[in-house]
Parts: C-alpha cells; sequence; structure tokens
C-alpha cells in the first residue's frame, strides 16, 4: 500500500476532481473498495443472526473476492476463512488467519492438503469418498491425536418436484449423498477408526432462487441427520453461503433481507436443539452477500463515436471487468462528467478496449452523452468480478481501499512483468 490520499469530501462523495485526482495516482480505469461498507455488511449479518442464535459464526466465502486486503479486513473483525483449494488456505495464513479459524471445503482436496489442515486443526469438511481413505490413514499414523472432522452431505432439495438447483440442475454434484446409503457407509467407515471424531454436517447448495423456504428446508435436514447420527459429538451445523445480500433497485428482485434469512434459519436451530446444554455452533458462509455491494469499477471515457445512427462510448475497460459472464443486463451506473452544462438524452451503448464484438459494459442507455475525458461507475462488482477477471489483451487493473477519507492502493495495476511472470514464463 504505496500510495495514500487523504480526501476532506469523506466517503461517498465521489465528485470528478477526486476521481480524476484517483486516476492520475493509479491508472485511469481501477476498482474502488469501500472499506466501510464491508464492515457494515459484516456487521448487519452477524447482528440479525447472533441476535436469534449465540453460537453464530461467519465463514467468509475467499472464492468470491479473494482480495488480501478485504480478507485481512474481515479477519480482523471476527470472519473465518471458508476456501476451497489449498491456494486459498495457503493465503488465509499468509495474511495471518489462525488455522483454527479456517473453514476447508471444496471437492478437491489432495493426500497432502488434507495431512496439512488435519496438522493445523483446521475444521475441514469431506466432500468426496477418496477423501476419507486420507483421514483414515492419518489418524491411523496418528492414534495419540482426535481427529475431527465434518461431512458434507448431499440430499433432495427440490420443493414440490421442482428442483431449486442452479441452471436447473436435478442433482447437485457436491457431498456425500444420503439417499444412496453412501452417507451411512462413510459414518461407519470413519468411526470404525477410533481417534476419528465426526463433528458437523456441512450442507452448502447453489440455488436459484435462495428462498427462505429452501434454507428452511437446509436447515431442517442437517438438524435431523446431525440428531440421527452424530447426537454425542456434534459441535457445529454449517449451512453454506448463498443468501442474498442488499441489492440494488435496479435488479427488481424482491431478495430476503438478512433478518428474514436469520429468523428462518435460526428457528430451526433453537427448536431443534433447545433441550441442548451446549448448542452447536450455526456457521454460514457469506460470499456475494458480503462483498457484491461494496466494490465499484471507475473506467475513463476514451472516445465517444456514431456509427450510423448508434453511439459507442469506449472506456478504459472491458465487460470482463464488470460482468465476466457476459450476461447482457446492464448494472447500476452513473457518469461522473468533465463538463457541467447540461444536454438532451440520447442512447448509447458502452464498450470495451477488447478486439470482441462482444465487449459492451453496458446496452441501450439513455442520458446525457458522456463526453471524452468522463467517468463511467459501474456499481455492485464485488462479487467474482475480480476473480474471473482473465489476463486478456491489457493488463488488470489497480484495486483501491476507500476507508472515510483515505484512499490507499491495495492491488496495483499490471505491467508486462506481472502480466508475464518471468517465474513461470519462458523467454
Amino acid at each position: 500500500m504505496e500510495s495514500v490520499i487523504h480526501s476532506e469530501l469523506g466517503n461517498n462523495k465521489l465528485n470528478y476532481d477526486l476521481i480524476h485526482q484517483l486516476g492520475e495516482n493509479f491508472g485511469s480505469s481501477y476498482y474502488l473498495l469501500n472499506v466501510n461498507k464491508l464492515r457494515e455488511n459484516y456487521q448487519k449479518i452477524e447482528k440479525a443472526f447472533k441476535s436469534r442464535y449465540a453460537n453464530f459464526i461467519i465463514g467468509y466465502s475467499y472464492k468470491t473476492n479473494y482480495l488480501p486486503y478485504l480478507c485481512k479486513e474481515l479477519s480482523k473483525i471476527g470472519a473465518y476463512a471458508e476456501v476451497v483449494s489449498r491456494l486459498e488456505y495457503d493465503l488465509a495464513i499468509k495474511i495471518g488467519e489462525n488455522p483454527k479459524r479456517i473453514i476447508f471445503n471444496g471437492p478437491l482436496k489432495s493426500k497432502e492438503d488434507i495431512y496439512y489442515a488435519l496438522n493445523n486443526e483446521s475444521l475441514i469438511n469431506i466432500d468426496s469418498m477418496y477423501e476419507v481413505d486420507f483421514v483414515k490413514e492419518y489418524a491411523l499414523n496418528n492414534q495419540n491425536k482426535e481427529i475431527k472432522i465434518g461431512l458434507r452431505v448431499n440430499f433432495d432439495i427440490s420443493l414440490g418436484g421442482v428442483s431449486t438447483l442452479q441452471e436447473g440442475y436435478e442433482i447437485s454434484r457436491f457431498g456425500i449423498c444420503v439417499e444412496n446409503g453412501n452417507f451411512n457407509a462413510i459414518l461407519k467407515e470413519l468411526l470404525s477408526v477410533k481417534n476419528i471424531k465426526i463433528i458437523g454436517l456441512h450442507g452448502h447448495f447453489s440455488t436459484r432462487n435462495r428462498s427462505l423456504q429452501t434454507y428452511e428446508f437446509i436447515t431442517q435436514t442437517l438438524c435431523n441427520l446431525a440428531k440421527e447420527s452424530l447426537l454425542e459429538t456434534l459441535e457445529y451445523i454449517d449451512i453454506g453461503g448463498g443468501i442474498y445480500g442488499e441489492l440494488p433497485d435496479l435488479f427488481n428482485i424482491a431478495a430476503p433481507t438478512f433478518d428474514q434469512y436469520a429468523e428462518t434459519i435460526c428457528k430451526v436451530m433453537n427448536r431443534e436443539f433447545r433441550h441442548f446444554s451446549k448448542k452447536p455452533n450455526l456457521i454460514l458462509e457469506p460470499g456475494i452477500s458480503m462483498v457484491a455491494n461494496t466494490f465499484i469499477f471507475i473506467a475513463k471515457v476514451i472516445e465517444v463515436k456514431k456509427v450510423r445512427n448508434k453511439n459507442f462510448v469506449l472506456v478504459d475497460g472491458s465487460v470482463h471487468n464488470v460482468k465476466p459472464t457476459m450476461h447482457k443486463n446492464n448494472l447500476p451506473m452513473r457518469v461522473v462528467r468533465k463538463s457541467k452544462k447540461i444536454i438532451e438524452n440520447e442512447d448509447f451503448h458502452i464498450v470495451g478496449y477488447t478486439c470482441m464484438e462482444k465487449d459492451y459494459l453496458a446496452h441501450n442507455v439513455c442520458d446525457f452523452l458522456p463526453e471524452r475525458d468522463d467517468y463511467i461507475i459501474f456499481e455492485n462488482v464485488g462479487a467474482y468480478t475480480i476473480v474471473f477477471n482473465p489476463p486478456f489483451i491489457k493488463e488488470r487493473p489497480g484495486i483501491v481501499a476507500m476507508d472515510n477519507d483515505i484512499f490507499c492502493s491495495v492491488r496495483k495495476k499490471e505491467t508486462l512483468r506481472q502480466f508475464f511472470n518471468e517465474e513461470i514464463y519462458c523467454f
């Protein structure tokens, strides 16, 4: 964080002069992280759930946005690290996370990964049957050590015979299947080793509508399975992530609030464990709801041109910077203008620097036509956008963190040296 700028304007007051000053220091396009908004999201989720169920843990989903600065900020205020690869696990260690506060999920874990996580006493959820052999072998080689693990379970979450999974998939590919007997078989196999203790169940499902009904069903099913199979050893119920966060009005989605999710989920937990002297922890793994609205992308207008009767606004940015899946829905955005003159509204497209015809950051915008050296702010780009952003044609832009009136670089703009890393490329 070498470059630091102080502003007297305060948070959320990005005028042209400040944006231009930031551009002079950090590049003509850059991401801006609102650190206060990040903290606010964490506090809102925590308050909603902890006020209803005290034994509550937030495990931030690293894959959603593993900017090291962001992960470290969330760790400071209490978030566990929820990781799904050794890369993410090592990042958590590198930024100083206590390995006992790392939740290691994901379908691909090598023998070395599992040994490392068990040595560190991280919370590890087994996703597939091949991992059982690694855990058993580790336990037999460390017979004086109690080995604590969790299981990711797979069960039918369709409602009324209709799949609620993303893309309409009928069956989730993750976790250990309950219906076909694999869950009971793995329980029996693991518990045949005296020093293995199964302490929790994990049930993350990626659904289309993220509904309260779905989360109620997931929580209830996990509780039922835990009480049937893990009554003496249960330490946590992990319902995964995927809940909606606060959405822009433009999205036109009537999303449940944090309080509504918490009321639905905690009601089940409190009912099912009301007679327990020590209730199990409830773990939530938010990603999108934590970070989506904490980032904006700011891109300078390079040129405005007309092709036949269509206006095209070229910016120093790409669809990859704001919508890497290239969907055609416009994000919330606004133009920050150098000139204050009032002109008539016109229709225009906002396009990027790549050589792809489909590089549209926004379609059919109706507003004052931007001019060269204006800036366009794209909102709600904090989830998956940065981690999906490919190194394609042009170096990736920098990332600036805004903490009250202080702006600092938390990822530098790439150069040729980083784009073509000399440690891995041969020249």
